[in-house]
């Protein structure tokens, strides 16, 4: 008799493979080929996570910018949060430095007749805007967290104006001008980002917050990279 036949439900876990390798082994070989068979196999090796790869991850090759000619007919400006609150030497040094590439731009685009909107956060006032930054008389202020299209009369008034490009300045990189943009893009709009216009605590938040535009779903394929000085506007 088979030693197999004394052991009938080993057909059902052991392979087709390593039962004929029994019947042709022998009682002593088929018990060891049946231990092998049945011991557990190996876990795959784990792959780390990202702290553990943060060492070691490169960053990648910083993107290209473009030089771009909008119209003010079909584009707004946004100046995001640019207030004592947010824009200041102790909290954010950064985007003290980057107001006069945006008050140069706005001063442009109010030549030109583009719309300028602007945003507070929801603890700030028109009072509160940096004097370079201060809206004239007409120009939309809204008030709300990071997404400035939430609650407010943003949308309503972009449209209103035939916006369907926009250009986003302000603070900070990775809260109000990153998910406002998103918004923006979300609802059909071209994004036009100027480097020199954005702004965050230290430069590697910045560029998360670009790549990210680059390279989110939301945003792919919509944002144009760009500084103040390269943004013709005719």
């Amino acid at each position: 008799m088979s030693t197999l036949s004394h052991i009938p439900s080993l057909r059902a876990v052991l392979p087709a493979a390593c039962l004929a390798a029994c019947r042709a082994a022998g009682a002593a070989a088929c018990l060891a080929i049946m231990a092998l068979a049945m011991m557990p196999l190996a876990a795959p090796a784990k792959a780390a996570d990202i702290i553990q790869e943060w060492g070691s991850t490169m960053p990648p090759a910083a993107p290209e910018l473009s030089a771009v000619t909008v119209s003010p007919k079909d584009t707004a400006l946004l100046v995001l949060d640019i207030e004592e609150l947010t824009c200041n030497a102790e909290r954010r040094p950064r985007c003290l430095e980057s107001v006069p590439a945006i008050a140069s731009l706005m001063a442009r685009a109010r030549a030109a007749g583009m719309p300028v909107l602007h945003s507070l956060t929801s603890r700030g006032t028109r009072e509160s805007i940096l004097p370079q930054a201060t809206p004239l008389p007409g120009e939309p202020v809204v008030g709300s967290s990071v997404d400035k299209f939430r609650n407010t009369v943003l949308e309503d008034e972009l449209n209103a104006r035939g916006v369907t490009t926009v250009i986003v300045t302000g603070t900070a990189a990775h809260g109000a001008v990153l998910h406002t943009a998103t918004g923006a893009a979300q609802r059909g709009m071209t994004i036009i980002l100027p480097v020199d216009g954005i702004s965050a605590e230290t430069p590697y938040i910045e560029q998360a917050a670009v790549w990210l535009l680059l390279e989110g779903p939301a945003t792919r394929g919509k944002t144009t990279l760009t500084r103040t000085g390269l943004i013709e506007i005719q």
